[in-house]
């Protein structure tokens, strides 16, 4: 599994991009479970535009990509944001 995350927005601007390829690492099935997770988690609302200089999220999971900001993110989308800002960087 292919996950990417692009992140934009904030004070300052800047954008920041990672991505993980989950096939050969050992806790695959984790990765996969909350990437699961956090797309379903998805809101359904395209008209959030966020809050003035917060961060605007894409996840890219395979071929899948789903947008969301700072103020709606799920537990398990903050999580995963968070694993692949790390582990991609």
């Amino acid at each position: 599994m292919r996950i990417e995350v692009r992140r934009t927005g904030g004070f300052a601007g800047i954008e920041r991009r990672a991505e993980v390829d989950t096939s050969h690492l050992p806790d695959a099935p984790a990765w996969q479970s909350l990437a699961e997770q956090a797309l379903s988690d998805a809101s359904a609302d395209p008209a959030d535009l966020g809050v003035p200089d917060g961060f605007h999220y894409w996840i890219t999971i395979d071929s899948r990509t789903i947008h969301c900001t700072d103020h709606h993110l799920t537990d398990s989308q903050r999580t995963l944001i968070s694993r692949v800002l790390k582990e991609g960087a």
